[in-house]
């Protein structure tokens, strides 16, 4: 089957005899073109990625199987290393060399992390800006990161959503917690960087998406994973400890006693007019938040997401007998968990969840989404 045969493939119909066969590039970190081919990488584990957050991957190298001038392609600060799925020509995953370890032995150790790792050895500066779109104020917090750095291309349309946002270069933010800040607000935007081939295909850019919700939220997605068939195993993680579930929330400031700012408390009222118990949780948002509105909205997030508790889906599948991640589903989007029948639901269970995050292992032709329902 070509290539073009299997991007025409329908959603939710994976090809099943196509396992995940990676090719992986090394390039320079500044322009993302294409340095070397590395065949002879092996990663030490699954590739992951996270909605709002880096993640990190141990790969080891063959000299004897590197091309010239490999030291160039995994030099630590200067380069990323990308994995492309060869069966759809996509680009699945980067990740910046931060770390070169080698000398007597045959390999060369490296530890690399996903590009959202760079936004926090990047700061904000001062910014002050009042009723602006939050694609606006992102924009801005990631205004000095877009200078001399890797290829990101902004990709923030307006969200329709206006904010007041403040910071002074001395409170020495970093453009990832800023973001990390505005996305855990209520109403925030969601945001991740992908990866893409660059417009001749000889080396790749890394869009910063920025969204209401990031991926594609449907009722009826047609991707699937269903047990028994392509999901070896699953767990659901239903909790109400504390930091996930609460009928009444208060964000808090820094500080103590009667000077501490604190956010109004958010109350659950219909749950707990239908019987629910009264669980409090307190919380401060992040380092230096002293802005009452920014509290009032880490606390009405923090109260939707938590009010009946949090129920993840952990699934392992077979990856070559499931929606094809890249192609099928990315991060962000929402899946359907299809359940027959098993010793948790013998009656069987069919619902909706968001892709919050995704491990893949190709040597193990598995893959790991981490599904999370939402109200």
């Amino acid at each position: 089957m070509s290539t073009a045969d299997l991007m025409a493939a329908p959603l939710g119909q994976p090809d099943i005899s196509q396992p995940y066969v990676l090719a992986w590039y090394g390039c320079d970190l500044r322009t993302g073109y294409i340095i070397e081919d590395l065949r002879s990488l092996s990663p030490a584990g699954p590739l992951s990625r996270r909605l709002g957050t880096a993640t990190t991957l141990s790969a080891t190298l063959g000299l004897a199987g590197a091309p010239a001038d490999w030291e160039a392609a995994t030099d630590q600060g200067r380069s990323m290393l990308v994995a492309v799925d060869t069966a759809t020509d996509t680009p699945l995953w980067a990740g910046i060399v931060l770390a070169r370890t080698g000398g007597s032995a045959q390999t060369v150790d490296l530890q690399l992390a996903t590009p959202e790792c760079y936004l926090d050895r990047r700061y904000t500066g001062t910014i002050t800006l009042l009723q602006q779109d939050q694609a606006v104020v992102c924009a801005a917090v990631l205004g000095p990161a877009m200078t001399d750095g890797p290829p990101f291309q902004m990709d923030a349309p307006a969200t329709g959503k206006l904010l007041d946002y403040s910071v002074t270069d001395g409170d020495d933010r970093t453009a990832l917690s800023a973001l990390q800040e505005l996305m855990g607000a209520d109403g925030g935007p969601e945001w991740t960087v992908d990866v893409a081939w660059n417009s001749s295909h000889d080396g790749f850019v890394l869009p910063i998406r920025i969204r209401p919700a990031v991926g594609s939220q449907s009722g009826t997605p047609e991707g699937v994973f269903d047990f028994p068939g392509s999901v070896a195993s699953y767990t659901l993680a239903e909790s109400y400890e504390a930091g996930r579930g609460a009928t009444i929330v208060q964000a808090r400031g820094e500080g103590e006693g009667d000077g501490r700012l604190s956010s109004n408390a958010y109350t659950a009222d219909a749950l707990i007019s239908g019987g629910w118990p009264r669980w409090v949780y307190r919380f401060t948002p992040s380092a230096g938040q002293s802005d009452p509105v920014q509290l009032n909205a880490h606390a009405a997030k923090a109260l939707t997401l938590m009010q009946t508790g949090a129920r993840v889906w952990s699934v392992e599948a077979t990856a070559s007998r499931s929606p094809r991640v890249g192609r099928d589903w990315n991060l962000g989007d929402t899946v359907r968990i299809s359940i027959s029948s098993s010793p948790r639901h013998r009656s069987g269970a069919d619902t909706v969840a968001r892709a919050w995050a995704w491990e893949l292992d190709p040597g193990a032709d598995t893959v790991r989404p981490i599904l999370v329902e939402e109200d």
